[in-house]
């Protein structure tokens, strides 16, 4: 067994491919193929699962691949302790709803880890890729919330793809408008105030069941609807109609600037009898531990809730 073997297997495992991770390893699909069948003929167990659709991890080898992590962690922190860190290329990723202060920990995390080469991703996607995403180990981390509503779906498909769920903060539902928006003033609001504005929120592809929304009483109806990829585009539709979306509250000013508000949603008890809440938290892979990259990450995510300037 070799370091190189565990840095094929670990880039497989992130892009689920053979082909591809051939590709951005520099080697050929049959050097790849054959060093990975070494590796699994030398520890005696089978890594990988072949389908049509490219590789699945087994159960062994998520746990295998959690040990190769480490290692091959352990060996990077030697060759900048002792080489010339010039040459070290760090990689973490991240997955995850549509929040800004996973942005602001990302940054945080970019800047304590600052180097001259490194290989740092940040995706805000849609609910469903978050989970895969961190089963595949494409991310090392996602975030995401659950409710009285997703909850046991949310949890039971986390439980399924080996991961974990750690919760870091509950908010109540709260409202995202314009600063200039004609209910702007009002210290709360409720949905009858919001039914002649546009509601936003993110599409969710072939999996826009509300099991999977990003948005907290998704299932209500609503005149004026407009779904989006993307959080730049949203805020600009929530600035441009006046539109608005609902989320916990949490926003950060530094990021989003003074034109986006938030305000608590209140909700009346013949649309929702039970009290609605949004429980953000991490997904991690069980039985793998946190790179120094994803502790830093953790870390930075705690003190942007902690300090709210958001």
């Amino acid at each position: 067994m070799t370091l190189q073997q565990l840095k094929y297997i670990v880039t497989v495992a992130e892009t689920g491919n053979i082909t591809e991770a051939a590709k951005r390893l520099f080697i050929s699909q049959p050097s790849l193929t054959n060093a990975i069948r070494e590796l699994e003929a030398e520890m005696q167990i089978t890594i990988f699962n072949r389908t049509n659709k490219g590789v699945t991890i087994s159960d062994e080898g998520d746990m295998f691949l959690s040990y190769a992590r480490q290692i091959l962690e352990q060996a990077n922190l030697l060759e900048e302790k002792f080489k010339n860190t010039d040459k070290q290329s760090p990689r973490f990723s991240v997955s995850c709803q549509h929040y800004s202060f996973a942005v602001n920990a990302f940054v945080d995390v970019i800047r304590a880890f600052d180097a001259n080469r490194y290989d740092f991703t940040l995706r805000e996607t849609q609910t469903h890729e978050i989970i895969e995403d961190v089963s595949r180990l494409k991310s090392e981390i996602g975030i995401l919330y659950t409710s009285s509503k997703n909850e046991e779906i949310i949890l039971k498909l986390i439980k399924q793809n080996g991961l974990k769920f750690e919760e870091l903060f509950v908010a109540k539902p709260h409202v995202f408008i314009y600063s200039n928006h004609p209910l702007a003033g009002r210290e709360a609001l409720d949905l009858k105030d919001l039914e002649e504005y546009p509601y936003l929120s993110f599409e969710q592809g072939e999996y826009n069941s509300f099991y999977f929304s990003e948005e907290i009483l998704s299932t209500l109806d609503r005149n004026k609807n407009i779904k989006v990829r993307d959080r730049a585009t949203l805020f600009n539709l929530v600035i441009g109609l006046n539109g608005y979306t609902v989320s916990s509250g949490v926003i950060s000013k530094k990021l989003n600037g003074e034109n986006i508000i938030a305000k608590p949603l209140q909700i009346d008890k013949e649309l929702c009898t039970v009290p609605e809440y949004m429980r953000v938290g991490i997904i991690t892979q069980k039985n793998m531990p946190l790179s120094r990259y994803g502790q830093a990450y953790v870390e930075a995510l705690k003190k942007h809730i902690d300090t709210n300037d958001e």
